[in-house]
């Protein structure tokens, strides 16, 4: 029996100050994430999205390392976003990096947790790069 590692690398960021027509624009967000997921070097399985009325999308990719997704609220310039990978071949920092730069967004702040290896560690984005105040 073939056994997989647990270890996982969570990470969820908040962003704020992006363009409402870019956040209600499932399409474009469906091709940002595939590409996010590709740089990260993650192997896409498919994609759920949903354009919400009047406003809003969710876009969901499952990926075989688990998933990476975003919620959005044009009203607010407001996106949530999630990216949870298991193993050590997929680089989530990579893909919340891409979607960072094709966003924009005035604000981000993020959270990574290390998963599957006992108790969850957290720690704070803020010095990365891939987070901007």
């Amino acid at each position: 029996m073939t056994t997989y590692s647990t270890s996982g690398r969570h990470i969820a960021v908040d962003v704020w100050g992006v363009s409402a027509e870019r956040l209600n624009d499932v399409e474009w967000l469906r091709e940002q994430l595939v590409e996010a997921a590709e740089k990260s070097g993650a192997t896409v399985l498919g994609v759920q999205s949903k354009a919400f009325e009047p406003q809003g999308a969710t876009v969901l990719v499952m990926l075989s390392e688990s998933h990476i997704s975003i919620h959005t609220y044009p009203e607010h310039s407001f996106a949530a976003i999630d990216c949870y990978t298991c193993g050590e071949t997929v680089d989530p920092e990579r893909a919340v990096e891409h979607l960072l730069d094709v966003l924009k967004p005035k604000k981000a702040f993020g959270k990574k947790l290390i998963r599957g290896e006992g108790e969850m560690a957290v720690s704070d984005l803020s010095d990365a790069p891939v987070v901007r105040s």
